[in-house]
């Protein structure tokens, strides 16, 4: 039985998010259901990372298996005819050993957050960043995001429904990076929490805004205590852009 690969993009603002809910559209509903026109079977599709409601992926990784075998490339055209009008595109397909798993083989996540620091409001990017009309400080939030990079408990950062066994993670990267009116936040670990990538912008965010001090950040963090956290960045702005494997 053939394991294919999947390099997906799509929209994150339909959906309830990635994985199967009783209450919205999915990600991966919608594919499964791809999957099902195109061979008969249902399958579960199998993604990198879990991202939530609203947030939105350019390169997110899935896997899964089906009896029937199919030349990639017209796997992966079937799969973007029977997507639409989903805002989901399949950007590749192809045959993989079956010991590949799309969530556990992985070794780095790569997320990008985008923040438009200007007054004018948003009109070819609604839906797809964070407007914030108050200038930044984008020099500090970069000091403050460096007191976060190694392996600590990220309690502070943790969504409070989060189902990891610990707290602790190791970041790689966390930069904070100014283009024009463009702000982008990345960051890359192996893995995250759940909500953390966006709890850490909120508080970078109020850095930027003069509301905290880089210590007051790292103060944050070793309080291990969510009521410590500062505010959660909406899920418009935040792209799952690459996962490593």
């Amino acid at each position: 039985m053939p394991r294919y690969r999947l390099i997906i993009e799509y929209d994150g603002g339909p959906f309830c998010g990635w994985q199967i809910q009783e209450n919205g559209a999915s990600i991966q509903g919608a594919l499964e259901q791809a999957v099902k026109a195109i061979c008969g079977e249902h399958v579960r599709v199998h993604g990198a990372g879990r991202t939530d409601a609203g947030v939105h992926a350019l390169g997110q990784v899935a896997h899964c298996d089906i009896t029937k075998h199919f030349v990639p490339g017209r796997f992966r055209d079937g799969l973007n005819a029977h997507l639409r009008p989903h805002p989901i595109g399949v950007l590749s397909a192809e045959i993989v050993p079956d010991t590949f798993e799309a969530r556990f083989s992985a070794i780095r996540r790569h997320y990008r957050y985008r923040i438009s620091n200007r007054r004018a409001n948003l009109a070819l990017e609604v839906g797809r960043a964070w407007r914030l009309p108050r200038p930044l400080d984008t020099d500090a939030m970069q000091i403050a995001a460096q007191k976060l990079i190694g392996k600590h408990d990220f309690t502070t950062f943790r969504d409070s429904e989060c189902q990891a066994k610990s707290p602790e993670k190791t970041l790689d990267q966390l930069d904070v990076v100014r283009e024009g009116d463009a702000v982008h936040i990345v960051t890359s670990a192996r893995s995250f929490l759940h909500s953390q990538v966006r709890s850490m912008v909120g508080s970078l965010v109020w850095v930027g805004e003069g509301r905290w001090s880089p210590d007051n950040l790292a103060e944050a963090l070793e309080a291990r205590d969510r009521t410590a956290c500062g505010p959660v960045a909406p899920p418009e702005g935040l792209y799952l852009v690459r996962v490593d494997y």
